[in-house]
């Protein structure tokens, strides 16, 4: 993402104006707009013109439009796609849109996009448009997640996986000798499509990815390791034989689906590599605290309104929270969550933000998005016998005051 320029007070009021480069920069203009801001972008509007003799010539016009956000679509619900799309009423004048009407603008890469917070630009606004403008991010891991002809070509990167292509070839069980034959025959076609998608769908020669991921239950990755080695040496391919030599991580998971990915994340081998990696501090996390769950539920809350009771006793070592939260329709319920974030980092305590498009960051939301793990262990029951006193004694002090 690029920043082309940056207008905002010490009260948050102000404008962004920001240039998609790839579809992890739609990912975070999905996030930082929300309904009620003000988008201004480039447009194409089909305008019909009257001439002297009554005939009306209609024609394409590109221009710029301003709409004040009702609806956004696109990258959260495909993000295969770069585009994103901003539904709301035209607010400044045009000669040829009338003021009020409704348009669509089609958000796409390479094209300016001005952004202006109805309610101000929080901290988590602009921490993600720091984030966003960084350099040199995109992939990071490649993984194949395999099955017994099954297979799916994954990308990972600091906030999206995208499944990029699955294969499937149904393989025959291993029989007489007639069996052994079409075993045998499906077991190289699976092969074969297998390394298609890798060299279509991996970008292996790329100096930022950090790892090459073979997952299976079982053997398979073993087997399809040693393929692509054998076909990369086959085809002449030193840049394939040097990536998998450095790059290529085997790991075990427990089943051949996409949700494994969060098993390899937690896999020694990966945490050693990607450590640094946002995708992989969020795996650590989420694992760290379902470890303090089963082992030490005192110190493991989750839920909003347990987690707020946390964080006004101090009691926060890390938060975990999805960044869906931003998210919310109301913007009361927005500012609640950012004042957490702000409160627990004030006090000295990690805050993770998740992403939805990773599998820890589904996983989070079905925890209702929202988790902790404490630096002291903390009863929820007597925690909530003492808010309830408290709200008692209150009640009584503001009756004596009247």
């Amino acid at each position: 993402m690029k920043l082309v320029s940056k207008h905002v007070d010490k009260h948050g009021a102000g404008h962004v104006t920001l240039r998609p480069e790839d579809d992890e920069d739609m990912w975070h203009l999905y996030n930082l707009i929300q309904k009620g801001d003000s988008v201004r972008a480039t447009a194409i509007r089909r305008v019909q013109k009257t001439s002297n003799t009554g005939s009306i010539d209609s024609q394409r016009v590109r221009l710029n439009l301003t709409v004040e956000v009702n609806r956004v679509d696109g990258s959260s619900a495909n993000p295969t796609t770069a585009s994103l799309h901003i539904s709301g009423r035209v607010i400044s004048e045009n000669r040829h849109v009338k003021l009020g009407a409704f348009h669509t603008l089609d958000i796409e890469t390479e094209r300016d996009v001005r952004i202006e917070k109805a309610d101000g630009w929080d901290s988590i606004a602009l921490a993600r448009v720091e984030e966003a403008i960084v350099p040199g991010r995109g992939a990071e891991v490649g993984a194949v997640v395999c099955g017994e002809g099954t297979a799916a070509f994954c990308l990972l990167s600091e906030h999206m996986t995208l499944v990029a292509a699955r294969v499937s070839v149904s393989i025959p069980r291993k029989a007489a000798a007639s069996g052994t034959s079409q075993h045998e025959k499906a077991l190289t076609k699976f092969y074969g499509t297998l390394f298609d998608g890798f060299i279509r769908h991996i970008p292996y020669s790329n100096v930022g990815l950090k790892a090459i991921v073979i997952a299976s239950p079982g053997w398979i990755k073993d087997s399809v390791f040693d393929h692509l080695m054998q076909e990369a040496g086959r085809r002449g391919d030193k840049v394939l034989q040097k990536s998998l030599k450095e790059k290529c991580v085997k790991v075990h998971i427990s089943s051949p689906h996409v949700h494994s990915l969060v098993e390899v994340l937690q896999s020694p081998q990966i945490v050693s590599q990607l450590k640094e990696t946002k995708f992989a501090r969020e795996s650590i996390a989420l694992d760290k605290f379902h470890k303090m769950l089963s082992t030490d539920e005192l110190r493991a809350w989750y839920g909003p309104e347990h987690v707020v009771l946390a964080a006004d006793r101090g009691a926060i070592g890390t938060l975990l929270i999805s960044d869906e939260l931003f998210r919310a329709s109301d913007p009361e319920t927005r500012k609640k969550y950012v004042a957490l974030v702000e409160a627990v980092q004030q006090k000295g305590g990690e805050v993770v933000i998740f992403s939805s498009m990773h599998e820890t960051g589904q996983q989070l939301n079905q925890l209702s998005g929202i988790a902790a793990i404490l630096t002291f262990p903390l009863d929820i029951e007597v925690v909530e016998a003492e808010e309830k006193e408290a709200e008692e004694q209150r009640k009584r002090t503001e009756e004596d005051e009247s």
